[in-house]
């Protein structure tokens, strides 16, 4: 992932050129995401909603969480040789453990996704109130390896530029 800047424009107009100059640069933008009224949601843009960043993160971690824990589960029951579960025989019995371990894994992969916080909340927050103010934002995201065009950027006369990550 290479850098990107939020671009805040307090005229649409001004977004519409910034935006159709900035794809016409080699290398182009990775990412060109103009967010506003008549555009894109902000809702709908991970990079600046928290919300949806830890759900996409939640899914990931489950990903290996639950298949972890239910061999952990299973593993465990029969390391232990514990009749927790003898009522469901001895397959059985192991088989619930390891469907124990495999909830344990789903539960955990939402405590791991909700204990990361970022340290853009504040800069996403600014952003946030920048858009309900009337503003548009436009995410400009460069190739590894390449510089914002800063230039480009001033020239649009942008009321803020937040830097989200460097690349």
């Amino acid at each position: 992932m290479g850098s990107s800047v939020v671009v805040v424009l307090s005229e649409q107009k001004r977004l519409g050129q910034l935006r159709q100059q900035l794809s016409k640069l080699t290398p182009p933008p990775q990412r060109l995401v103009a967010i506003g009224s008549g555009e894109t949601a902000l809702s709908s843009v991970a990079d600046l909603n928290p919300a949806l960043a830890r759900q996409q993160r939640q899914r990931g971690m489950a990903r290996w969480l639950i298949p972890f824990g239910f061999f952990a589960g299973l593993t465990f029951t029969f390391i232990t040789d514990l009749d927790t579960f003898a009522f469901a025989g001895p397959i059985g019995s192991h088989l619930i453990g390891g469907l124990l371990g495999l909830g344990s894994g789903f539960l955990g992969s939402f405590a791991a996704a909700a204990s990361v916080t970022s340290e853009a909340d504040d800069r996403i927050r600014a952003l946030r109130n920048r858009l309900e103010e009337g503003n548009w934002l436009l995410l400009v995201e460069m190739p590894s390896g390449c510089e914002v065009p800063w230039t480009q950027l001033q020239e649009a006369k942008p009321r803020a530029v937040v830097r989200l990550n460097e690349g």
